[in-house]
């Protein structure tokens, strides 16, 4: 990415509302690990194949609702739909803790709740994303990922420290009813210190679930930059998870370590993390974006290798402490280049393939690397996705990151269309046409300027396009689109309309002679 970097790598905790949901945030990351750690230590008497049900019922509601949990984050007011899912979460984390405590928690009762408090978690996720551009500046954001990253990744360090400490010294139930608890300080916060507005839906226009999810799909195959990040994802996100998957393994077969000994190699990983926070912005001001990815993926492919040739928990340690910051890096970049390009309206859609990308290449990574440990050992399981994350450092020369100059923010510079009879909202198909004049010399250029205006007009809610010209009259140009219907098109004008289309659009026009003439029309219905 391009864009400038400033002030340091904490300059967001400087804002209030950002440092006191990262700081509930925080306590509610740590309070969801040592309720995992009870889980699994509830389970662990019934075998391993139901221990190891315990992360499948939390990550694969991820899997089966991002996409509506993103549509839901775009058509309704995101922050009651974050107070409503952590109140819910903190039900059931409720639930959870009188039922152990009362010694009626059966494991596929557990599982069972785990499995829906992984569909809340799901539901909440893409509108937490979402909200973080709110929080801070522009330039920030990266920054603000990063944190965001760390918080998660710290936490992963002290919460199953913590969560074995208490289920030896009070027991499983208590786990779960500290984690009931972490979420209050994220309610407080949402409740008091959040703004008011956090959703981009003006009532009027608000859309049907089917039909945003249409949308969002629409936006994602016809926004290049988007399907970029989704890709640099997918080849940087597989690969690393092999380290967080096997690393349990290594510790134990490898290093021969017990569970105090794997809670010393996750805090390397969360050294390394904040190392990396730290580190991030002054790395990002020289090397870019795409330098940053090229080293996380060089960086974790070292690890790995590193991982599967020492016997040395000292050096295990140490590679774990670059994996850690790599990870930073590499999610941040990512991140970041995700939210400086979204448009409001999408942005929790967006988001929601980026999650989806992101779970599945890590669910999916998990489960390779897993069963290649088993059958062909550990040192394969580890240094063929370290080999697999050099195509992507290498693919980045040639499938580059955005360079973060888009302007995403909303425009008001189409004109509104001026009709005699206002069509009702569910009206529709819908055609327009817009007639252009364009001079010989310049119809070239103006062609191909207006393949960018296409995928404008498709990403905003055109489900047909296409160029004509008249053959009679060759400098006279139609464009003809369809759009499903008048409040999809309403949409168009009034809240999909950004800076980044307007620009396409004046870039054909600066080709063309005079205003161009259009026209909409309502597909008619017979009466009988």
């Amino acid at each position: 990415m391009r864009g400038s970097t400033t002030g340091s790598a904490w300059a967001p905790l400087g804002e209030k509302v950002f440092r006191a949901l990262w700081v509930a945030q925080f306590v509610s990351n740590v309070g969801g690990w040592m309720q995992t750690v009870g889980a699994q230590w509830l389970l662990v008497g019934h075998g391993a194949g139901l221990v190891s049900l315990v992360q499948v019922a939390a990550g694969l509601p991820v899997l089966l609702l991002a996409l509506p949990a993103g549509a839901l984050a775009d058509l309704v007011d995101r922050r009651r739909l974050l107070l409503v899912m952590q109140a819910a979460m903190a039900a059931v984390a409720t639930v959870l803790a009188v039922l152990a405590l009362l010694g009626v928690l059966g494991p596929w009762l557990l599982l069972l709740l785990t499995f829906l408090l992984g569909c809340l978690t799901a539901l909440n996720g893409p509108a937490w994303q979402a909200v973080q551009p709110s929080l801070v500046p522009r330039e920030q954001l990266r920054q603000a990922s990063a944190l965001g990253a760390v918080n998660m990744n710290v936490a992963r360090a002290v919460g199953p420290a913590l969560g074995g400490l208490l289920v030896a010294a009070a027991g499983v139930g208590w786990t779960f009813a500290l984690n009931a608890l972490s979420f209050v300080g994220i309610l407080l916060v949402l409740l008091r210190r959040f703004p008011d507005e956090s959703s981009p839906v003006r009532e009027r226009e608000r859309e049907q679930v089917l039909a945003a999810l249409r949308a969002g799909g629409r936006y994602v195959r016809r926004a290049p930059e988007v399907r970029r990040i989704l890709l640099r994802c997918a080849l940087f996100v597989p690969g690393a998870a092999a380290l967080w998957a096997l690393l349990p393994v290594v510790a134990v077969q490898r290093l021969g370590l017990g569970s105090s000994g794997y809670g010393l190699l996750l805090g390397a990983v969360g050294v390394g993390a904040v190392a990396g926070a730290g580190t991030l912005p002054r790395l990002s001001a020289r090397l870019r974006g795409d330098g940053v990815l090229a080293l996380a993926g060089l960086l974790t492919a070292g690890a790995l290798l590193v991982t599967a040739l020492t016997g040395s928990a000292w050096v295990t340690g140490a590679a774990l402490a670059f994996a850690g910051a790599a990870w930073i890096w590499g999610l941040s970049t990512l991140n970041a280049a995700l939210q400086l390009g979204l448009p409001n309206w999408v942005r929790a859609r967006a988001v929601a393939f980026y999650l989806l990308v992101f779970q599945g290449g890590n669910a999916l990574g998990a489960l390779v690397w897993g069963q290649l440990a088993q059958y062909a050992g550990l040192f394969v399981a580890l240094a063929v996705p370290a080999g697999l994350l050099l195509p992507g450092v290498l693919s980045l020369r040639r499938l580059p990151l955005p360079d973060g100059r888009a302007d995403p923010s909303l425009s008001d510079s189409w004109p509104e269309p001026r009709l005699t009879v206002e069509p009702a909202a569910a009206d529709g198909p819908v055609l327009v046409t817009v007639e252009y004049r364009v001079a010989d010399g310049d119809a070239g250029a103006f062609v191909a300027a207006m393949d960018e205006v296409e995928a404008s007009r498709r990403r905003t809610g055109a489900v047909g396009w296409g160029l004509y010209r008249d053959a009679a009259r060759p400098g006279r140009f139609v464009e003809v689109f369809t759009v499903a219907s008048w409040a999809e098109h309403r949409a168009q004008h009034h809240e999909r309309w950004t800076g980044v289309d307007h620009a396409f659009e004046r870039t054909a026009r600066a080709l063309t002679d005079g205003e161009p003439v259009v026209t909409h029309a309502v597909a008619a219905r017979s009466a009988g």
